[in-house]
């Protein structure tokens, strides 16, 4: 059974989802502040978070990069539909996905299963299958060990990013746009995707580009979508 943490000042919505959540099988357990989350992450194993923007003590914001300073669990964002900034700002700060209040409960249920699954994909380390190794030039996707390495180095990506760049490079050469990255890697419709992919392919860049303003291996074709350069 997978244990989710549900994160928000509002009881009745951690209420809700509890609720929703546990229909579905998932074990919940509820924090309403930052500081309560923390203490929660750093003594339970915990499979996904669902996680507020606007919160006392230690907002949403605050707590995801406490999390993201060691841990790659896969994180929710809930965010009212003002805080567009906010959403972003989670994003950069390492959030996977984002739900904006109020929600429907099908989307939330679908958010959180795609979430699972590509996390629990990204930590399979033992498979039956062997040679699943995805390359360009220098840099080497190993889907068995789930490693990324660039030149020799290992780089460390979170299970979304690991996703995306497996997904473009199993397929280099070939333009994607972003909803059909979205709808590749999330397995749901990708309307309205621009923001989460742009920010997730902008950190994908980051690790294993030398100079991400003129990458070598992930490649924008502006109006079109992104690729993976096939390098020999």
């Amino acid at each position: 059974m997978y244990n989710i943490l549900v994160v928000d000042d509002d009881k009745e919505i951690v209420g809700a989802i509890e609720i929703y959540l546990k229909k579905e099988g998932y074990n919940i357990l509820k924090a309403y502040n930052g500081e309560e989350a923390l203490d929660i992450v750093n003594n339970n194993e915990i499979h996904l978070i669902i996680l507020d923007i606007m919160m006392p003590k230690k907002d949403g914001l605050e707590t995801l990069e406490e999390i993201r300073k060691d841990k790659t669990i896969p994180v929710i964002l809930l965010s009212a539909k003002s805080e567009d900034y906010d959403k972003i700002g989670g994003l950069n700060s390492g959030a996977d996905d984002y739900i904006t209040k109020p929600f429907n409960p099908l989307e939330l249920i679908a958010r959180v299963n795609s979430s699972l699954r590509r996390y629990v994909s990204f930590g399979a380390l033992e498979k039956e299958e062997n040679g699943n190794i995805y390359k360009t030039g220098e840099l080497v996707v190993d889907d068995d060990t789930k490693k990324v390495t660039v030149d020799g180095k290992e780089v460390k990506l979170t299970a979304t990013e690991f996703n995306i760049l497996k997904f473009l490079l199993a397929n280099k050469g070939k333009v994607y746009s972003i909803p059909e990255i979205y709808e590749n890697v999330w397995n749901e419709e990708g309307f309205g995707a621009e923001n989460i992919i742009a920010v997730h392919i902008r950190h994908i860049r980051e690790k294993i580009e030398i100079n991400p303003k003129e990458p070598r291996y992930l490649k924008v074709i502006w109006g079109v979508g992104y690729k993976i350069e096939n390098i020999k």
